[in-house]
């Protein structure tokens, strides 16, 4: 095994000849995938890893340098992609992932057929005649918060991302893989992510992206599915699911998943 494979905890699964990569987004790990997978297995090469940061890789390894922007993910991607021999791969991308999916797209298009987003958003916080979600206040309310007790921050989060009690299985679950994170390195994250911007980005995109939404998203407002669609430089279709919260394919598999086999498996030039 490769430091690449190995740093990554990277799984490969199923025999089909295209290539689906499930890229998980902050605050998860790999298995946030458990639902979906056993509907690909047989017909792709189904590709997990868990990107630099998540609680299941070694903390040594989180360089605040590299991952002082999102570029470094997008290059921990490639070389995922360029370790694994993979030369077309289908990658379907959550929250942080899917901006990362596109940021690695641009620099590499000829390595992806297709992205399929979930839950993404270019920039969380509002601007003019934008509408991302967050005033700068709340995100430094978030960050003191995760700064003052990170256990504390976790148990109030992970209820308001999912969009459930915290009784429920699906809070329960992103608490546990939330709270695995390393505190610093989970506050590095989340500043550089909740105050990103790559809408002056969106138009160099050439892959074809396919934008699933929740209907009712804590972290990301709707309307950011349909500012994609606009902004986005290749082609793109948008469907908003009837699922609540930001992790819909943790909390609502049964409303989300046939949604993404569909998306996975469909040839958006088929339409223009």
């Amino acid at each position: 095994m490769g430091i690449i494979e190995e740093a990554h905890n990277i799984n490969v699964l199923g025999t089909g000849e295209r290539v689906v990569i499930l890229a998980h987004g902050f605050g998860t790990d790999q298995s946030v995938w458990k639902y979906l997978v056993p509907h690909l297995v047989n017909d792709y090469r189904v590709i997990l890893f868990d990107k630099m940061g998540a609680g299941t890789t070694n903390p040594d390894y989180f360089d605040f340098d590299r991952y002082s922007n999102l570029e470094g993910y997008a290059y921990d991607l490639l070389a995922i992609l360029e370790e694994l021999k993979v030369v077309s791969c289908i990658f379907v991308g959550h929250s942080l992932s899917a901006i990362v999916g596109v940021l690695a797209s641009i620099i590499r298009p000829d390595l992806f057929y297709k992205l399929v987003l979930l839950c993404a958003t270019p920039r969380y916080l509002n601007d003019v005649d934008y509408h991302g979600g967050f005033e700068q206040k709340e995100l430094d309310q978030i960050f003191d918060a995760m700064t003052s007790n990170f256990k504390v921050w976790c148990s109030g989060f992970a209820p308001l991302a999912v969009g459930a009690d915290m009784d429920s299985f699906a809070v329960q679950e992103f608490s546990r893989t939330l709270f695995n994170i390393r505190p610093d390195i989970a506050l590095s994250e989340a500043q550089i992510i909740l105050q990103s911007d790559i809408r002056h980005v969106l138009g160099n995109v050439s892959v074809p992206c396919h934008i699933l939404q929740s209907s009712k998203d804590f972290i990301v407002p709707v309307e950011v599915a349909d500012y994609l669609h606009t902004h986005l430089g290749s082609n793109s279709i948008v469907e908003t699911m009837s699922a609540d919260g930001h992790l819909p394919h943790l909390s609502s598999p049964e409303i989300v998943n046939p949604v993404l086999l569909r998306h996975i498996q469909f040839d958006i030039e088929e339409l223009f």
